[in-house]
């Protein structure tokens, strides 16, 4: 299996220059690859310029710019144009599809945060036998940076990345590593049902309860944000603005994903199979239609949309993707089975008499029966479906 170790690393002044300037001469490369596919699609005969022809022009364009493009390593270089080699598969896609097309935009530099090293050793090298105790990673046209290593990385490294967020700079390493033993099994199995007032419910009639870290720090972010917007573009004070706002963002960002981790881990050590619902996160997020007046043409009437609005940020602070992502990686290093269910009507279902109907849920909380009386939290009635579902299709699955 693969597993990604994420590390924080400590340049010095001269270091944290060069890695900007490896991070600016690689999306010039990237830019520049994205103008010529575009030139040669609008002028050249709709001709599509593919990978392998780019690759093959990078050893002319090292050799005519070596100060910027020479200097760093040809293999990353290679990854740049793979990266946007998979934006342009993406767009065909879409359009194959009927989707809104989203063509690639040209990057700004600030706004390209990532190089990758295809191979451990090509460019770059983790070093996995620390000198003086200090930890780290080489790379070419940079040299040794240290590395804050807070966990010892298991396995064999295969892939390596530098990424910036804000002023701080951190290596991303892939390690491959055998399957490690699986969890002693406890014999119990749960289904969760994910909510806002709630983080999630389980079919136990236990609840996790919603930090809501971004609802938390919205009123900082929001005198932030507006102090930024005050700023004038190009300026030192707007540069620590930008800086002041992204640090905020990058908090509750962590402490999303400490959440995340420590729930998901939780659940993975005391039960052998976990169902959840199989959410479409994107749909249940998009906008509402907008509701033509007849009477007044150009009109529109009230559609509901500052209340969908208020609920969008609401599960966005949730983040139920990140946490399902986290869930499935925990269970597969440990044993576990996850389910992922339908979960239409989950919530309406009574699970003592399987009548299902809208009137069952006469609140958000509140769960009524019509036809035989029986009452419970929704979420946890939610949460007795969605095991239920999940047992009756893992049996049904062949062995």
């Amino acid at each position: 299996m693969i597993r990604a170790y994420k590390f924080l690393m400590r340049p010095t002044v001269r270091q944290d220059q060069a890695l900007a300037e490896m991070l600016r001469d690689h999306c010039s490369l990237y830019n520049g690859a994205l103008q010529e596919r575009r030139d040669a699609y609008r002028h050249v005969s709709k001709t599509s310029v593919r990978y392998g022809q780019q690759s093959a022009q990078l050893k002319e364009i090292r050799a005519f710019d070596p100060e910027r493009q020479g200097r760093w390593s040809f293999s990353s270089q290679q990854a740049t144009l793979r990266r946007l080699d998979k934006a342009m598969q993406a767009l065909f896609r879409r359009v194959k599809a009927g989707e809104k097309p989203g063509y690639p935009r040209f990057r700004g530099a600030g706004r390209f945060d990532t190089v990758d090293f295809p191979k451990n050793g090509d460019g770059c090298r983790w070093d996995s036998t620390p000198h003086d105790t200090v930890t780290r990673v080489r790379f070419q046209g940079v040299g040794h940076v240290k590395v804050h290593q807070h966990r010892p990385v298991v396995g064999k490294v295969k892939t390596v990345s530098v990424k910036r967020e804000g002023r701080r700079w951190y290596v991303v390493l892939t390690a491959e590593q055998a399957q490690p033993e699986p969890l002693p099994a406890t014999g119990s199995v749960v289904g969760i049902d994910m909510g806002i007032t709630n983080f999630l419910a389980d079919s136990n009639g236990g609840f996790v309860p919603n930090p809501c870290q971004g609802k938390k720090a919205a009123k900082r972010l929001d005198v932030a944000q507006q102090g930024l917007s005050r700023c004038k573009r190009g300026s030192t004070r707007r540069r620590k603005a930008v800086h002041k706002v992204a640090a905020l963002h990058r908090k509750v960002r962590r402490q999303r994903l400490d959440h995340a981790h420590k729930t998901a881990l939780a659940l993975v050590r005391e039960h052998d199979v976990i169902a959840h619902e199989d959410l479409a996160i994107r749909n249940m997020r998009k906008a509402p239609a907008p509701k033509p007046d007849p009477d007044k043409p150009g009109g529109f009437l009230p559609n509901g949309a500052a209340a969908k609005a208020g609920l969008n940020r609401s599960i966005a602070d949730a983040g139920w993707g990140v946490f399902l992502a986290i869930l499935n990686a925990k269970a597969e290093s440990a044993g576990r089975e996850v389910i992922a269910v339908n979960s239409r009507n989950t919530s309406r279902t009574c699970p003592e008499c399987g009548h299902t109907a809208k009137e069952n849920r006469p609140t958000q909380e509140k769960f009524h029966c019509q036809a035989c009386g029986h009452t419970a939290h929704a979420d946890t009635v939610g949460a007795l479906n969605v095991i239920r579902a999940g047992l009756v299709r893992r049996e049904a699955q062949p062995a």
